[in-house]
């Protein structure tokens, strides 16, 4: 079997982009309507960051749905994400420096729950911290195709991002895994994303995970809801890989 590095990465249709915003608003209502059941967490800290363009509002319901499954959730605090705010390594430390006080303050590790470009600031931050964070979960981040195979690096060009800073070197440790268990959830359909470029190279705390969902809907998707409560509730060290739970036998 290849391995994601051997891949070709490829900008998602210009079809799928177009039905992004439809297929959002779809599944917003449709995670309205039916809502993922809760689990229990042990009440550790979580912290959500929003992918670009993306602020607080969008990860609203993401945020009351683990907090209903008795986990300490933060927005990341930053407001709304236009990408790193100057040189990366200085943005990078701001970003670490929340989750060292909210370690620190609360004596529990903490783990850290990435939208898209807010996957990457997680994946980035349990590197420089990794004492601090107990899991990352990323949702649609293209960490393995942050430049060239996808449309988000256009969207943060036209919001004056600088893209400057994606140097061969950088998106080749872009790429690197942190040290703690991590889970990937990516779509085929993925309207914005290379899906080849969000999956993660197999390891024993490491796993993929495929919804059908859009870009765009992914953090109101009841599916992928489920699925990061399920991965929030596991006890500490006790980490496993995700068991989608069986359908139920039809009535009859």
């Amino acid at each position: 079997m290849s391995s994601p590095q051997a891949l070709a990465f490829q900008a998602p249709s210009l079809a799928l982009l177009a039905a992004e915003p439809l297929r959002a608003l779809f599944e917003l209502c449709a995670g309205k309507v039916a809502a993922p059941s809760t689990v229990e967490g042990d009440g550790h800290p979580v912290i959500v960051y929003p992918g670009l363009g993306a602020g607080p509002l969008t990860t609203a319901q993401l945020r009351s749905y683990l907090r209903s499954c008795n986990l300490d959730v933060h927005d990341w605090e930053f407001g709304v994400n236009t990408g790193p705010n100057g040189a990366l390594h200085e943005w990078l430390d701001a970003l670490v420096a929340p989750v060292r006080a909210l370690h620190a303050r609360e004596g529990r590790r903490v783990s850290l729950v990435g939208w898209s470009l807010g996957g990457i600031y997680a994946r980035e931050i349990a590197k420089r911290c990794p004492e601090a964070v107990r899991q990352v979960i990323t949702m649609g981040t293209p960490h393995r195709s942050i430049q060239g195979a996808n449309h988000a690096e256009t969207i943060l060009r036209w919001m004056g991002g600088d893209t400057s800073q994606l140097t061969p070197e950088l998106t080749a440790r872009l790429a690197e895994r942190p040290p703690v268990p991590i889970s990937s959830i990516y779509s085929k359909s993925d309207g914005f994303v290379s899906w080849r470029g969000c999956l993660e190279t197999a390891a024993p705390d490491v796993e993929n995970i495929a919804v059908d969902a859009s870009h765009l809907g992914m953090p109101t998707h009841s599916e992928v809801l489920r699925i990061v409560g399920d991965r929030l509730a596991q006890a500490e060290g006790r980490w496993r890989p995700y068991r989608r739970p069986r359908a139920r036998p039809a009535a009859g």
